[in-house]
């Protein structure tokens, strides 16, 4: 068996996936239920500095967008930070990380950007034992109003401020937790490795209204006739997450900042794609709230079986397998030509594709007698959008056309079709051969 067990920044753990700073990690009682469960490790729900209580809504605090069959694809949260006192949170966690000292506890922290406020928490968290803290810069709504969460994470020269503040005060791993609600991700994470940060986790939720109620005309989740923006997470956010861990994974000022992942995880594979993306390990929070602690079995048991197969004898096998193959458009492969083809042995005739390609795509699909469909390779520009429509798995596929074959559209071999590409400017390979 493959063995998960993970050491992200010399913090071990029995395996790379631990539960997100959320409300499933609020409490003492949450937290002991999920290493029960088998979680690796957690981050704790964020912490606030003392003064004035923290108050949550007392209404609904999560707005919901479902897939057809009605399972969850994405959630909405107006929720803050802990609204728990900081004394009782700490002594919790001490007593937590006393019992599994073999399980990762992070805490996460949100306190004004002042030194001195800063200074005054971090010498407190490092006496729970904690494995080390999460600067929360990325919460979108509630904190981001009072100069904190995402209004750090959306400044650069904030984020290594206080990041070199941490690093002054606390001498555990630091951990910048960033936002996706920025236009270059890239910039943020440069200021957390110039401010000394050991590493990054993303993505923070994403700004957004999941929906707005007709009938009384506010936004969903409504308190009191009123509705406000909040923090989208869940499956639907997977892509945006991949995207940015990609970009900081191969961005040269950030080459070799360890990545924690976060955005969507639902299974094994989410992780396993994150992981090969350049992530040390992952974090989940829809996931269990919507299935429960226990969905980390089949995490780890789905992790473990696919290691397996690869011939990966631990994680670190394929951390960023997958980022030297991530690259920017222009230096996409022009001559590789691929045609869509129909399997009609599984064809169940419901016209999709049809509709699809002769409506809003290339009219590459002919429909005969007794509705059968069939690609007409001259017009086929291998969009993959029939693969996509199609209701059937592995109906439509996508087969490469190999050199000496002739391309239907041009009439030329396939290998000249763009033969220009060959020593095109943008093309690495053209100056390799220079």
């Amino acid at each position: 068996m493959a063995d998960l067990t993970t050491d992200f920044l010399g913090i071990t753990s029995p395996n790379p996936f631990w539960l997100a700073s959320a409300p499933p990690t609020d409490k003492e009682y949450n937290v002991r239920r999920a290493f029960e469960a088998g979680w690796g490790g957690v981050v704790w729900k964020t912490l606030g500095a003392e003064g004035p209580p923290v108050v949550n809504v007392n209404g609904p605090r999560y707005g919901a967008i479902y897939g057809a069959d009605r399972r969850l694809l994405g959630l909405n949260n107006i929720e803050l930070i802990t609204d728990r006192p900081l004394e009782v949170n700490l002594e919790e966690m001490a007593r937590v990380k006393a019992d599994y000292p073999d399980r990762a506890l992070i805490a996460s922290i949100m306190v004004p950007c002042e030194e001195g406020a800063w200074k005054a928490i971090l010498p407190r968290v490092a006496e729970t034992g904690a494995d080390g803290i999460e600067l929360n810069f990325g919460c979108p709504h509630g904190m981001s109003e009072r100069g904190m969460g995402s209004a750090v994470g959306q400044v650069p020269e904030y984020i290594e401020m206080v990041t070199r503040w941490c690093k002054k005060y606390y001498d555990r791993p630091v951990i910048v937790k960033l936002t996706p609600n920025i236009t270059d991700v890239r910039k943020p994470a440069a200021a957390a490795k110039n401010g000394g940060a050991d590493a990054v986790s993303l993505i923070n939720t994403i700004n957004s209204i999941t929906s707005v109620n007709l009938d009384t005309m506010s936004p969903e989740p409504s308190i009191d006739g009123k509705g406000s923006h909040g923090g989208y997470c869940g499956p639907a956010v997977k892509p945006i997450a991949m995207s940015m861990v990609s970009e900081i994974a191969r961005n040269p000022d950030t080459l070799g900042l360890p990545i924690s992942g976060i955005g969507g995880i639902t299974t094994w594979r989410d992780a396993a794609e994150f992981i090969s993306l350049g992530c040390g390990n992952v974090q989940v929070c829809t996931a269990a709230m919507t299935y429960g602690f226990k969905i980390v079995e089949e995490m780890a048991t789905g992790l473990s079986k696919w290691m397996d197969e690869k011939g990966h004898t631990n994680v670190r096998d394929f951390v960023g397998q997958a980022v030297p193959n991530v690259t920017d458009w222009q230096y996409l492969n022009l001559n590789y030509i691929a045609k869509a083809k129909i399997d009609q042995d599984q064809c169940i005739k419901c016209g999709r594709c049809y509709a699809a390609c002769e409506d809003t795509s290339h009219q590459a699909i002919s429909m005969g007698a007794d509705r059968v469909f069939e690609v007409i390779d001259e017009e086929c520009v291998a969009c993959n959008l029939c693969v996509d429509v199609c209701p059937v798995e592995d109906c439509i596929t996508m087969e490469q056309m190999q050199p000496g074959a002739v391309d239907p559209r041009t009439g030329k071999r396939v290998e000249e079709t763009y033969a220009n590409w060959t020593m095109h400017p943008n093309n690495p390979m053209a100056k390799a051969a220079e």
